[in-house]
């Protein structure tokens, strides 16, 4: 008499109600997909861009009076009342928002001319940008550029 061989699956007990395993993977796919379609991308009319296509951190500094009424690079004369900054390699004409890192504030200018050519500086801004940040008596900060 050969003997029957019986796989060991068919002696496995599970619990009343429990889901087979080829079931639970099944589900756990399906919740997955699920939730990686329905995950914001920060991208669309509902979110905004989250990150800024070019940011740099440094110290910045602004103008002296001597530079008021001079021509930029840009060809435009310099007027220190203007929210214009300097910087050696952004585009002549570009927005960038500027943080002051120490106190949070922040303002929006246009690069208007080259420089600064102080060693260990970022950018140089005009004397409105410079206050509207906070730092005209310190001089120098440590702040935050970001592209727009």
């Amino acid at each position: 008499m050969s003997a029957l061989a019986i796989p060991a699956a068919v002696f496995e007990r599970r619990a009343v109600g429990a889901v087979p395993p080829h079931r639970q993977r099944w589900a756990t796919g399906i919740a997955l997909a699920a939730l990686l379609f329905a995950a914001p991308t920060g991208q669309g009319p509902d979110f905004a861009d989250t990150l800024p296509d070019w940011v740099q951190q440094g110290r910045v500094s602004w103008y002296g009076p001597g530079f008021h009424g001079r021509r930029t690079a840009n060809g435009e004369i310099f007027d220190s009342g203007d929210l214009t900054m300097a910087h050696r390699s952004l585009a002549l004409g570009s927005t960038v928002r500027v943080t002051n890192l120490e106190n949070g504030r922040t303002v929006v200018v246009r690069v208007n001319d080259r420089g600064p050519y102080v060693r260990g500086r970022v950018a140089d801004l005009s004397h409105a940008a410079a206050r509207e940040l906070g730092f005209v008596d310190d001089g120098v900060v440590k702040a935050r550029i970001e592209l727009l």
